[in-house]
């Protein structure tokens, strides 16, 4: 009857602590969403590759916050000012 209630001390020891077990939850949470994500695709660097251009190019779309030039040009970017003559 004594093996089955064992220390408080024992169950302690085995069980990793809470921060390291909500990143280990956390990497598997990441792993299976990126097989169900990639399951039917055939060359999952492809896609990743796409997904970061798709990204960088809404980068480039978006006007930036510069304090320079860029007054009535619209897009704003460059530094470059419109003359009308």
């Amino acid at each position: 009857m004594g093996m089955c209630l064992g220390g408080a001390g024992d169950n302690l020891a085995s069980t990793p602590d809470l921060e390291t077990r909500r990143r280990q939850l956390a990497e598997a949470a990441e792993k299976r969403q990126k097989e169900t994500s990639y399951r039917a695709v055939k060359n999952p660097q492809a896609v990743e590759r796409n997904k970061k251009n798709k990204e960088m190019e809404k980068q480039e779309m978006t006007p930036s916050p510069s304090g320079g030039g860029g007054g009535g040009g619209g897009g704003g970017g460059g530094g470059l000012k419109w003359q009308g003559g």
